[in-house]
């Protein structure tokens, strides 16, 4: 087993941070490559983060209205 870091996206040149707005899953959930697991709002847009793998999501590493830099972890997935 490993665990895979789901990191904060830039989907913007000018994208320098983001909030995490709702996690669609819970840990210990299991989750399926592809599918959405937590909605980001950068620059007043809202988008999903879908996961890059299918494994359990293992922690949340950052909460619900929390703000993070690009490429910050947000989430581990263990595969």
């Amino acid at each position: 087993m490993s665990m895979i870091e789901v990191r904060m996206p830039q989907w913007g040149m000018n994208m320098t941070e983001g909030t995490v707005t709702q996690w669609l899953r819970k840990v210990g959930d299991s989750v399926e490559e592809g599918e959405a697991i937590v909605e980001i709002e950068a620059a007043k847009a809202a988008n999903v983060v879908d996961a890059p793998v299918t494994g359990i999501l293992a922690q949340i590493l950052v909460e619900e209205d929390e703000t993070v830099a690009v490429q910050t972890a947000i989430c581990l997935i263990e595969t």
